[in-house]
Order: structure tokens, then C-alpha cells, then sequence
């Protein structure tokens, strides 16, 4: 964890963290309740649509979770669902067992065709899964009677990063789209809590009594629906919430006696995208040296609050020896401004650069909503200044977002699937293919020689020659950048200290919000 409260020591932090109300039962004894206020909207609880995708949910589990004691790692993912281990049965082939005496919220038994029916829906092309890319590498998942189920997939590697979709009973799934479904409203998953109420301004978690683990303490989950950052911190230092998710400058300034703050190390990265529509940003010199024209350090410090770590490429250094500290791009003006004059892109009487008549400008959207996106724009185009290319910040929507990659530039976040090396780089960086997403690689911009380097590393099983193969990557990857990565974020959060023992925060996604951060698994909060 990074920016710690002041005077909240690392135990203090794992022991005594966040924030739950005491509300006494009528005639039942106490019932323990947290309440948060959450900057997205609510429902969307399907997870055939991403919900819970990282194995991190209330209401439902997936064959395997996260584990860990610090978010300064990879987490360990240890079996929920799943009664063992994958076992190996055949090239690129796991054998899973699924826990006996799993019982979805509606009372219907787990078995293995739940998890082929949840698994087959996101790679059906009728649902039109949001997360389908994320799951190419799992080929097949086929019953092998109803206690068990083996996995296909394209690669060596330990299949469990795969293996964290929350699952659905077979008779809620549905054949039309994913967006359409009842348990987007209605959900019913195998996790601790079930849906009470929902309405567009609160959703109602309960403890259930028949959960296959051990039972919650905290019996009542309450979230709030509250999109402005700034009534979110003003409902937490009033008291009316227990916790909330806030941008990193807005966080500090509230902390104090009654409010704490945490910030969560995470492998969400935030870059500006590139067309391939623009002259100047389809040229790969450019590219590299608008990547050296920025200060990394200075944005992490000005504008993040020193919550973030800087990023050139999108593995950060929690991969260990995947990691390779050498690829990194230091700030070096001069040395960008030559890159430029030598490309042809020279600076006119107004500074401004120039080629063939060309200028060195391009607009810049961003998500209007997001306001850390939005300050990250707003220095990125400030650091282009000096080296004479104009860019232009607007904040619009994703509907219009969606459909500019190809003459606008985007400021992009990634980082949807960290407990993959895989997945958190191939995406990102390789030539797009029929299946990708339109924010993977939206310029379709490749260095020599990566995309094969990718595809051996997809393939090849966990170990250290997979390692050495992500070290090339970045190495290759810096030579000829197709983004400008500038930060790795650290997800901040307030809360009150009323007294609970949990888990401490661990690595988290791109996802964030009031499921993640101390909230993460309160199904393991205790007194």
C-alpha cells in the first residue's frame, strides 16, 4: 500500500482498517452494517458481462480467487469453487474438481453445468460478452460428470487467471445479449451475500445464512450511489457513509481524526492511445520521442499526489522477473526534440512543428466524466508544448470515444485481467487480429519482431524462460512504443476505523470502486 494515513502504521492498516455502523435488530440481536457510496452506477451484476471477472464479488465465486497479505504482489489464486488444484490431464488440458455442497442463492445445487453454461455464454457471439477477449486462451470448459470439469486452453501456462468468472446457475443464462439479461437486476451467484433490494440510488446486500464457508460477520451491505466525487467525500466526513472511492488529490484532503485513507497498489495503467490517422502520430519517431518528452515523475507527484508509480510499457514491476527495469523511457527533452528535427518534423518561427506542411497537432479525448483522466490529459498536452506538437484536450463520451480511435487520440486505461502477465500485455500490445477489442492497440501499431515474441510468451508455460520472454518484450516494445504509458494508478480510498480485523488490500485491476480497496472480501471481516 502507498501513502499511508498519518500516524497508521502497515498493522494498523491490516488489522483495524475500514468502516462498519452497528444497527440493532429488531428482537434478533445486532446486526452489523457497512454502508459506501459507490461512484458507479448500480446493478449490471452479470458476470457473463464482467461483473466480478477477477474473482473479487459479494455474490458470487468464481473456480478460483485472489489471495494475499500485501499489494505489492501478484496475488496467489487459491481455490473457491474448485475443490484442488487444476490437475494436468493432457496438452494444454486441466482437470478441476468442483466443492461439494455449493448452493446458489436460490437454493439450486452447483454443478459442473453451471460452469460449462457460464463459461460457453461468454464465448458465444449472440451474448456479445464484454469480457469475450479477455477469455480467447480458454478454447473449451466440458463437463466431466457433474462434480468436475476440464479446461482448454491455448497456452502452457497455469490456467487459473482464467479460471476467476464468477459463476452462473445453467438455468439464468441466457441465449440473447449479455446486456439484456434478468441477473443484471436479479442476480444469483454461490457467494456470501444475495441481493435484498435495488433501486437507481441504493442497492441492499444481505449475509446468507447457507453460504458453503464460513458465515459474514457484517450482515448487511448498503451501497449508495453517489457520481460526484466531491458528495461522496462530503458524505463520508459527515458521517453518512463508512467508506467511499475518491480521485488521489481529493482523498488528502480529507483525511484526518475521523476520516482514514489508503491508497492500493494496482496494475491499472493509464496512456494516451495513438491513431493511425494522423500523419504525425503514425510516425513511429514521433511516437518515441513524445514518449521521452514526458515526466513521468513530475505527473506522478503533480498531478497524482504521488499515488501512482510512472509506466513505459504496461507490465509494472509487481511481475518480478517478468519485469525488465532497463525498458523504461527516462525524460530527456533534448534528446526528443532531436529525434524530431531528424524525422523532418522541424519547429516553424511559433515553435510549432511542421512536416511537408503537415503540423505536429492532435486532439486528445478523454472521458469527461473521469476527472483523474481528465488531469492526466490536460499534463500530457502540457509536456508536448515545449516540444512544439500541439495537443488538443476534450473531454466527450465513450459513445463518441468509440468511434474516433482512428483520427483522435484517447486517453486509455488497461490493466482489466493483472493476475495474467498474458493477458495484461498480449492485448495491449499486438497487432490487432478479427477478435480484439477496439481499445487493443487502437493504432495497430507494432515494433519489429514483437508480435512473435508475444505469441511464444502467451504460449509458453509459467517459468523463467516465460520471464526472459517478457523482458524481450519490453525491451522491443521501447524501440518502436505504439502508446504513451505514463502511470501505473494506486486506487485511493477514505474510510472509518470502527474497529474490524480483515484482510489487508491487495494488487487490484483497471476495476476499482467500492468492491475493491478494504472492501475486497468482507465476507472475511471480524470483530
Amino acid at each position: 500500500m502507498r501513502s499511508l494515513p498519518r500516524g497508521l502504521s502497515v498493522v494498523a492498516v491490516v488489522t483495524a482498517l475500514v468502516a462498519a455502523g452497528c444497527a440493532t435488530g429488531s428482537g434478533s440481536g445486532p446486526t452489523e452494517q457497512i454502508v459506501l457510496a459507490a461512484g458507479q452506477e448500480l446493478g449490471s451484476f452479470n458476470p457473463v458481462n464482467g461483473y466480478g471477472e477477477q474473482g473479487v464479488s459479494p455474490l458470487y465465486d468464481g473456480l478460483y480467487r485472489p489471495q494475499a497479505d500485501t499489494d505489492d504482489v501478484v496475488p496467489d489464486l487459491v481455490p473457491a469453487l474448485a475443490a484442488d488444484a487444476p490437475e494436468p490431464v493432457g496438452p494444454h488440458r486441466w482437470r478441476i474438481p468442483l466443492r461439494s455442497g455449493v448452493t446458489f442463492s436460490d437454493g439450486s445445487s452447483l454443478d459442473s453445468a453451471d460452469v460449462v453454461a457460464t463459461y460457453a455464454a461468454v464465448k458465444d457471439p449472440a451474448v456479445a460478452s464484454e469480457i469475450s477477449t479477455n477469455l480467447q486462451a480458454v478454447v473449451a470448459v466440458t463437463a466431466d460428470g457433474p462434480d468436475a470439469v476440464v479446461v482448454e486452453t491455448t497456452t502452457a501456462a497455469d490456467p487459473r487467471p482464467y479460471l476467476l468468472l464468477s459463476i452462473l446457475p445453467s438455468e439464468k443464462v441466457e441465449s440473447g445479449p449479455a446486456a439484456d439479461w434478468a441477473v443484471n437486476t436479479e442476480p444469483v451467484g454461490t457467494g456470501p451475500y444475495r441481493l435484498e433490494s435495488l433501486r437507481p440510488d441504493q442497492a441492499v446486500l444481505v449475509a446468507r445464512d447457507d453460504y458453503w464457508a464460513e458465515a459474514p460477520e457484517i450482515k448487511r451491505i448498503v451501497y449508495t450511489y453517489t457520481p460526484d466525487d466531491n458528495t461522496r467525500a462530503q458524505r463520508l466526513v459527515a458521517g453518512e457513509v463508512d467508506g467511499a472511492n475518491l480521485p488521489p488529490r481529493l482523498v488528502d484532503s480529507i483525511a484526518g481524526d475521523d476520516v482514514r485513507t489508503v491508497a492500493v497498489q494496482s496494475a491499472d495503467w493509464r496512456g494516451v492511445a495513438l491513431p493511425a490517422g494522423n500523419a504525425f502520430t503514425a510516425d513511429p519517431q514521433a511516437r518515441l520521442a513524445m514518449n521521452l518528452a514526458v515526466d513521468r515523475d513530475a505527473m506522478v507527484r503533480d498531478v497524482l499526489a504521488g499515488k501512482a508509480s510512472p509506466a513505459s510499457t504496461p507490465v509494472a514491476s509487481v511481475y518480478g522477473d517478468a519485469y525488465e527495469p532497463g525498458a523504461q523511457f527516462g525524460f530527456d527533452a533534448a534528446r526528443a526534440a532531436a529525434i524530431l528535427d531528424e524525422a523532418g518534423w522541424r519547429a516553424g518561427p511559433d515553435g510549432r512543428r511542421e512536416k511537408d506542411g503537415v503540423p505536429a497537432s492532435f486532439e486528445l479525448l478523454y472521458n469527461a466524466a473521469d476527472t483523474v483522466r481528465r488531469d492526466l490529459a490536460v499534463a500530457f498536452a502540457a509536456a508536448m508544448r515545449p516540444l512544439g506538437v500541439e495537443v488538443r484536450t476534450r473531454g466527450t463520451s465513450w459513445d463518441e470515444i468509440d468511434t474516433r480511435f482512428g483520427d483522435s487520440a484517447v486517453l486509455l486505461g488497461g490493466g482489466s485481467t493483472p493476475y495474467s502477465i498474458d493477458s495484461q500485455v498480449y492485448d495491449t500490445l499486438h497487432t490487432r487480429v478479427p477478435e480484439s477489442s477496439i481499445y487493443s492497440n487502437p493504432g495497430n501499431f507494432t515494433a519489429p519482431g514483437l508480435d512473435d515474441l508475444l505469441e511464444r510468451a502467451r504460449e509458453s508455460a509459467t517459468g523463467p524462460q516465460k520471464d526472459e520472454l517478457y523482458r524481450r518484450i519490453q525491451s522491443t516494445y521501447v524501440t518502436a512504443p505504439s502508446h504513451v504509458f505514463l502511470v501505473f494508478l494506486d486506487h485511493s480510498y477514505g474510510y472509518r476505523d470502527r474497529g474490524w480485523r480483515h484482510p489487508a488490500p491487495i494488487l487490484e485491476p483497471h476495476s476499482h470502486g467500492v468492491s475493491w480497496g478494504p472492501w475486497w472480501n468482507l465476507a472475511a471481516w471480524r470483530r
